[in-house]
């Protein structure tokens, strides 16, 4: 850092530049008068170590895995192993996406990550009438057991990591991959990957939510518990701020939301008897990678220091792995476009870049036909030789946080900081996530972040290149890859096989126990996973659940 005199003498040179770039100005404007970006956080013309006086390096930035971990998790991060490298897929039947999933291993993925269809994020099965004209179209259809069975036929559990985009019946699809990961000869110790398990931003923000939040929380610290005593190497929950940010809250918003509704599951689990540093090391983050290239680096930066303060200070947690944010990050879905759609490789590709100076350690990267349809191989194999083109041929991995010390960065790490705390103590202030959520706070936030957002759009205020400016004229898409509506039809042949077929006493028994279960205050897992393995449904177990529990009806906000 620089001396006082060094501070005053830089001070006075700066004033000079200054005054000769207004006189400048005067003739040559610049591009517009007032730079902000997604957040609304002013950009300066220039930054300067004038803009860090008030930093200090130890307790502000540190040193890669050491609090308050700025810089990174690990002491060496991509110079020991590249981030887990996933492309999100899941489509039609388990067939079809097993088939998906061993074609991305074969081109180099190192981790799964899968998608389920809408009726299986609700917990009905295929042949539930809820269920009409949805199955297999946003993810695989999973209705017991024997579809993950298919799923991961011939895939090793021992040997990837695998993450699963599930929330309310998440236990149930948790006791499935056990159950698969048994029958394989596979220890519960050597098993690596993540639930999602963020009920919270579905209140908030998406939408696939059974029960209401009081039950919600207790099937969630369950599996906390769990996993920390039967699969130690599991991530139990992935906080996730990926839906709110494609929801449309700012970059501010998605860090302050998503450590808002960690902090409440902290708390749910100390409520729950639970100790922070058991269940602590495993919680894992979600994170969207969006357009504004530096403001997504200096994001995932503030939320790395933010959460470790909050962690040490608020729940006093000693073991540093408790205070880490180890997350994976997505690719905006929300900026793709469907003109010109081959301009959707390259902002994911500086999306890609940004997650990655920002030091994540998991990343999924859209294919660029998302817009238009479920992606194609050849779409998808683009994606991920995107990562790998990052990882191999770009250079950046070969130093620990190369934008680290940037004047413009580390200011703009500082004031995300400060705004997502902010906010945080204004959500505290209401009760907590849980209390915000049910008064409307954090989706009125995201709902005008949005509308300013798209606002900004429709102006031509802000540029989106082939949608507001350099359009072209274009042929209609052809050979796009659609979901055969048969796929419910055999969907449903399977569950009339699988009930035929199975021990319908042992599941009714199995099924009355996980009711007895959930009407006291045992823990859920256990019951869960004997219904499971005895091929109760997924619609079966969630029935009874909500027989128990109730379903949650949502609050309109205005």
């Amino acid at each position: 850092m620089l001396d006082h005199r060094d501070i005053k003498l830089l001070a006075e040179e700066f004033k000079n530049w200054s005054e000769k770039t207004e006189a400048i100005l005067a003739k040559q404007p610049e591009r517009q008068e007032v730079f902000v970006n997604t957040s609304g956080i002013p950009v300066k013309r220039l930054y300067t170590p004038l803009d860090q006086e008030d930093m200090a390096y130890a307790s502000d930035m540190g040193f890669p895995g050491e609090y308050p971990f700025t810089r990174g998790v690990q002491p060496t991060m991509y110079r020991g192993r590249y981030w887990t490298m996933r492309q999100y897929a899941g489509f039609a039947s388990a067939e079809e996406s097993n088939k998906r999933y061993r074609f991305l291993l074969e081109q180099g993925q190192t981790g799964l990550s899968v998608a389920f269809d809408l009726p299986t994020q609700i917990g009905y099965d295929s042949d539930h009438e809820m269920a009409m004209g949805e199955v297999g179209k946003v993810g695989v259809a999973i209705d017991s057991l024997k579809d993950m069975e298919i799923l991961f036929n011939e895939i090793p559990l021992d040997r990837v990591s695998t993450s699963m985009t599930i929330n309310a019946p998440a236990s149930i699809l948790l006791a499935m991959y056990l159950a698969v990961a048994e029958q394989q000869g596979v220890n519960a110790e050597k098993l690596r990957g993540t639930i999602q398990n963020d009920i919270l931003k579905e209140y908030s923000s998406r939408g696939t939510y059974i029960f209401s939040p009081k039950p919600s929380m207790r099937i969630i610290t369950d599996i906390f518990s769990y996993c920390a005593e039967r699969i130690p190497q599991w991530n139990t929950i992935s906080i996730s701020g990926y839906h709110i940010r494609e929801a449309g809250s700012t970059a501010v918003q998605e860090i302050a939301f998503t450590l808002a509704n960690g902090i409440a599951y902290v708390e749910a689990a100390l409520e729950a008897g639970l100790d922070v540093d058991t269940f602590g090391p495993r919680l894992s983050f979600f994170f969207n990678a969006h357009l504004d290239f530096f403001e997504e680096v200096a994001k995932y930066r503030a939320a790395r220091r933010l959460w470790a303060r909050i962690m040490k200070e608020r729940f006093k947690a000693k073991n540093p792995k408790s205070m880490m944010i180890r997350f994976h990050t997505q690719t905006a879905g929300c900026s793709l476009t469907a003109q010109q759609a081959s301009n959707n490789i390259v902002r994911v590709a500086f999306q890609a870049l940004a997650a990655v100076l920002g030091g994540t350690q998991s990343l999924h990267t859209n294919s660029m036909d998302e817009a238009l349809c479920l992606p194609s191989e050849q779409a998808v194999q683009i994606a991920l030789r995107t990562q790998q083109l990052i990882a191999y041929e770009s250079g950046v991995c070969d130093t620990i946080d190369p934008l680290g010390g940037s004047y413009y960065v580390e200011a703009l790490t500082q004031e995300i900081d400060q705004r997502a705390e902010g906010y945080i103590k204004m959500i505290d202030e209401m009760g907590g996530a849980a209390a915000a959520i049910e008064k409307g706070f954090i989706q009125r936030e995201i709902q005008e972040s949005a509308y300013q957002y798209q606002r900004e759009i429709e102006s031509g205020k802000r540029v989106v290149v082939g949608v507001n400016r350099f359009e072209v004229e274009e042929e209609k898409p052809t050979n796009l890859l659609r979901v055969d509506p048969s796929v419910r039809v055999s969907q449903i042949e399977r569950l009339k096989k699988l009930r035929s077929e199975r021990d319908n006493d042992l599941v009714s028994k199995s099924l009355f126990e996980l009711r007895r279960i959930a009407q006291g205050r045992e823990n859920l897992m256990p019951s869960i996973l004997r219904a499971v393995k005895a091929y109760a449904t997924l619609g079966e177990i969630c029935d009874v659940l909500r027989e128990v529990f109730g379903e949650y009806q949502q609050v309109s906000v205005t």
